[in-house]
């Protein structure tokens, strides 16, 4: 499950990839990304495309909510069968989540994370669903709030993920034809994005230590 991802691009070379876009976001810092912290997303609107910020997390069933009714989010999709993901999968509720590299907890304790990245640096998005404002409680410290939230789907792993997390990884478009069929296409065409990388898209960085 890829719960930690880094996004790196900024507003300009978001604008560069898709002309005309309606920023609603303000700057955005590069860094990396964790549940339930707010992250970019690209909607597609009437007149082209709009940059958002949201919070990573959809609404999960409520049979996973605590009894006191706080709801952590889900950050994952896969079963896009499912009744509860089903409402969400119209381009209405279609985004792209920018990402340079994401991570993936290696086995053993203390052993950290294995990061991703494009072996030929292109930009990539994630295939995202987002539910715009979604009243609950997710800190029961901060009651109920009103948020905008995001998460993005999970396939099988291609070669390079399946040596570290055998079970899943998340589903990366990297062609502008690709980010318009997700955000634009019926489901019954945009669900075969849902599908790993090629096997030997992706590479794991060596720290700068090692690579010096």
């Amino acid at each position: 499950m890829c719960n930690l991802y880094n996004m790196t691009r900024a507003v300009e070379a978001m604008r560069q990839l898709f002309a005309g876009l309606d920023n609603k976001a303000g700057n955005l810092e590069p860094g990396d990304i964790y549940p339930d912290r707010l992250g970019a997303i690209i909607t597609a609107t009437p007149t082209g495309h709009a940059l958002h910020r949201a919070r990573w997390g959809l609404p999960s069933p409520k049979q996973f909510h605590s009894p006191s009714g706080i709801d952590r989010g889900v950050t994952n999709i896969r079963n896009t069968g499912s009744p509860h993901w089903r409402r969400w999968l119209d381009t209405e509720h279609r985004c792209l989540v920018p990402v340079a590299r994401f991570a993936e907890p290696r086995t053993g304790k203390g052993a950290g994370n294995a990061w991703f990245k494009l072996a030929d640096d292109r930009p990539a998005f994630f295939a995202g669903i987002w539910v715009p404002e979604w009243t609950s409680i997710r800190k029961l410290k901060d009651g109920e709030t009103t948020d905008d939230l995001y998460a993005f789907l999970t396939t099988e792993p291609n070669a390079e993920v399946a040596e570290i997390h055998p079970k899943a990884m998340p589903a990366i478009l990297t062609e502008a034809a690709e980010w318009e069929t997700w955000l634009a296409a019926p489901w019954a065409e945009a669900k075969a994005l849902q599908r790993p990388l090629p096997d030997g898209a992706l590479e794991i960085p060596q720290p700068p230590s090692a690579a010096t």
